[in-house]
């Protein structure tokens, strides 16, 4: 009796495994399938932007290395709100 009640478990453990097995692949493929997509959007939009290869790599470069300086933000004066500065 306990071997059957044994037996029956490991079936289960089988089972859950195999689907486990599944799953895992599933995932796999779906991030891969992702990661397809994405690479797409990003050639999508650099092809879109008419860059030529040579130029793309280095204005890539600059952006990572911060030099383009279009993202620059300039700070604002400050504004001094201390009540004893403006009565001086």
């Amino acid at each position: 009796m306990a071997t059957s009640k044994t037996a029956k478990v490991q079936a289960e453990i089988e089972k859950a495994r195999a689907k486990l097995a599944e799953q895992q692949a599933r995932l796999k493929d779906l991030e891969h399938k992702k990661t397809e997509i994405e690479n797409t959007e990003i050639v999508d939009i650099v092809r879109g932007m008419s860059i030529p290869l040579d130029e793309l790599a280095a204005l890539l470069q600059s952006i990572r290395s911060g030099t383009t300086g279009q993202n620059v933000l300039k700070s604002a004066p400050e504004v001094n709100t201390d009540k004893e500065a403006e009565t001086e």
